[in-house]
């Protein structure tokens, strides 16, 4: 009993300073949100300004966990909270990072990739925080917003945003969307530094696999879908096939060729990763009365699980046919299949 109360105190401990860190961040600094608390797989705990100094003191930088085998294998790169109001995500990035021991290869993972959307929300009608209970007491993560935060910008939104390689003309405020503007820029906004920084992580790395976690409107036809580069559509298709066999129906799409700024076409594109973005129904995406939490038609356990289930089963299709030292193997893995039936609080450390 004394155990579990020292602990629970350690949890709300962490919290407090969590909640102080949002309440007065320091303008043009860094600074952690989220109670991340690293599992016996991590090995090193960087911050992304490594791969692009720039970055370092701005809102925008952000830790990255690296969990690494020592064997030879893959390396494979990980990415919650481009949009910090899709929180399946960044629990899923979460829960890997405190579960997850690969055996070969490098998993590296950055659960609030854009910082500074995390800082605020863009409505009063959604949570600021979520609790997420665990056998130990609860632990509490921020809900921001979908866009970077427009005070740490750097620069008003432009009447049109419209990508430098071309396309359609979107409204303004998307310059400030992470997943539009790709692949950055050295000495653009803040937001297009923040790209910049992430390909550069990705190529130093040589990253094999990469992933961006998202989430989508229940109505929306990006709802339960994996969206696949062109060039690694075959690994999306079989995976599909494999989750559907486990009762898991997943959409499957490739990137647009005339549809620039988005990760999976763009880390596809520019390096050498085989790259995938998943796409979970969030209820508060459609509408400021829907629940993100607690709805009962999509609660969140289930789409946690189907983010770790979509990203186990295209590691399964990428080790059937790599060669072996290519192969991504795990001690430990979140079971997709418990986190779904008892919540992800039983996969969080204490």
């Amino acid at each position: 009993m004394r155990r579990r109360f020292i602990r629970a105190l350690l949890g709300f401990f962490l919290w407090c300073v969590a909640v102080l860190a949002f309440a007065d961040p320091a303008p043009g600094v860094a600074t952690i949100l989220h109670d991340v608390r690293p599992g016996r797989g991590v090995t090193r705990v960087a911050w992304l300004s490594e791969w692009f100094t720039p970055l370092a003191g701005t809102p925008a930088d952000t830790r990255v966990f690296i969990a690494d085998s020592g064997t030879p294998g893959a390396t494979v790169f990980i990415a919650g909270g481009t949009h910090a109001n899709e929180i399946a995500g960044i629990l899923s990035a979460v829960a890997l990072i405190e579960k997850a021991i690969p055996s070969t290869g490098r998993l590296i993972v950055i659960p609030d990739i854009n910082m500074s959307a995390s800082t605020w929300t863009e409505s009063t009608k959604v949570p600021s925080w979520i609790r997420i209970d665990t056998p130990n007491g609860p632990r509490f993560f921020k809900y921001g917003a979908r866009y970077t935060d427009p005070v740490h910008q750097g620069e008003p939104d432009p009447d049109r945003y419209q990508h430098p390689k071309g396309g359609e003309a979107l409204e303004g405020a998307e310059a400030r969307n992470l997943n539009r503007v790709y692949p950055g820029m050295p000495d653009g906004s803040l937001t297009e530094r923040l790209a910049w920084a992430v390909m550069s992580l990705l190529k130093t790395e040589a990253v094999d696999i990469a992933f961006d976690l998202h989430e989508a409107g229940p109505e929306s036809r990006l709802a339960n879908m994996i969206v696949a580069n062109p060039k690694n559509l075959d690994l999306a298709a079989l995976a599909v096939i494999s989750l559907e066999m486990e009762g898991i129906r997943m959409k499957l799409e490739p990137s647009s060729e005339v549809f620039h700024g988005l990760s999976h076409r763009e880390w596809g594109d520019e390096t050498k990763a085989s790259a995938f973005l998943i796409e979970t129904p969030n209820p508060a995406q459609s509408t400021e009365k829907g629940n993100p939490i607690e709805d009962l038609q999509y609660p969140l356990a289930g789409r946690i699980a189907t983010h770790l289930a979509s990203i186990e089963a295209i590691l399964d299709a990428w080790n059937m046919d790599c060669p072996p030292d290519k192969r991504i193997a795990f001690t430990a893995f979140p079971d997709w299949r418990m986190v779904e039936a008892v919540g992800v609080g039983a996969f969080l450390n204490w």
